[in-house]
């Protein structure tokens, strides 16, 4: 009875044994995955996909580069020592340089003079100099609303290599991850490839694609578009242009020839006519910005490639000089990362941490 009671307990035994190395064996590969992932520089899978939405954090993020070109003649200016006058002329350079603008800089120094003392700390003269820049972007304007009827009709311009077409992808991206019917006219038929561009982002979008072929005329394209859009009950037609220099008088007629034949199809269209400006270009998107706007009329700046500059300081120039709106923001290359503007978070984002 005793050598069958120890059997049991040596087969209890082995059993036991095996089924706490099987467990083992069964764990290693995942803690090995783990390790290899976190080895990468990666996330667990778990935590793959995972997306930090907070606009105040992309600002911030997408702003490191204009943010690291103030941050040394911020702080001398703010918080070093010297007479006050001396550090505020360190300021109004470390503003134009970020591409304020001259006449920008000279303003927005000159509201620090009239309300600083020499002996504010350096709290209160960031203070100012924030309250100062968000007077000089002005309120956050959103996207015009839907109309009383028919589609929204948004017409985009801009220059080549400004990043027209991609905008119009993502805005076609935005509106349809909110449920919105989407037309896009390939209005930019002068363009090798431009309508193709315009079709796959298209179909990445789900939005409906209203093109011609090559060489066509853009206002019969754009008007067709409104007409698909206005018939199918779509929420939004967007409108692609040819990319055009502001300097080509031809083409910039043209481009009013345009916005008479929207008229034409909705007498109320365009709702928004959005400049898209390559940020990286700097003040010499303000050239742009004047020319277009007494063309087209103007409702709303797109600035894109925020997040790849130093120049980031062009925000405040394009509202202070030219009375236009900065509407939306491109922080990156993915779809969603066309942002609304917020000028708070743009400007806490440019000054950095306090």
């Amino acid at each position: 009875m005793e050598l069958q009671l120890e059997v049991v307990v040596a087969v209890l035994s082995a059993l036991v044994a095996l089924g706490a190395a099987g467990w083992l064996l069964w764990k290693r590969p995942a803690a090995g995955l783990l390790e290899d992932e976190a080895a990468q520089g990666q996330a667990p899978a778990a935590s793959v996909g995972v997306e930090d939405s907070s606009l105040a954090d992309r600002f911030f993020r997408g702003l490191a580069r204009s943010r690291e070109a103030l941050s040394r003649s911020l702080g001398l200016a703010l918080g070093g020592a010297g007479p006050l006058d001396e550090r505020l002329d360190q300021l109004e350079e470390a503003l134009i340089a970020a591409d304020v603008g001259a006449r920008t800089a000279s303003s927005l120094v000159e509201g620090l003079r009239r309300q600083a003392r020499a002996d504010d700390p350096p709290e209160r003269l960031r203070a100012l100099l924030r309250a100062e820049l968000l007077g000089s972007i002005g309120p956050r304007v959103p996207l015009a609303g839907p109309p009383s009827s028919g589609p929204l009709v948004v017409l985009v311009v801009g220059v080549n290599g400004s990043g027209k077409t991609t905008t119009i992808g993502k805005l076609a991206s935005r509106f349809t991850r909110q449920g919105k019917g989407v037309v896009l006219a390939a209005g930019d038929t002068f363009r090798a490839g431009a309508i193709e561009q315009l079709r796959v982002w298209g179909e990445r979008a789900g939005a409906t694609v209203v093109a011609h072929q090559e060489g066509a005329d853009p206002a019969a394209v754009v008007f067709d578009g409104i007409k698909a859009g206005q018939a199918r009950g779509a929420d939004v037609v967007i409108c692609d242009t040819a990319g055009r220099l502001q300097a080509q008088k031809l083409l910039m007629d043209e481009l009013g020839k345009v916005v008479r034949v929207i008229r034409k199809a909705d007498p109320a269209a365009p709702h928004e006519a959005l400049l898209v400006l390559d940020a990286t270009i700097g003040q010499n998107a303000l050239s742009q910005a004047r020319e277009f706007k007494q063309v087209v009329g103007v409702t709303g700046v797109v600035l894109t490639k925020l997040d790849g500059t130093a120049r980031g300081g062009v925000v405040v120039a394009v509202h202070k000089e030219l009375g236009l709106p900065v509407k939306l923001v491109g922080l990156g290359e993915q779809a969603d990362d066309l942002r609304e503007f917020d000028p708070e978070a743009f400007v806490d984002a440019l000054l950095g941490p306090a």
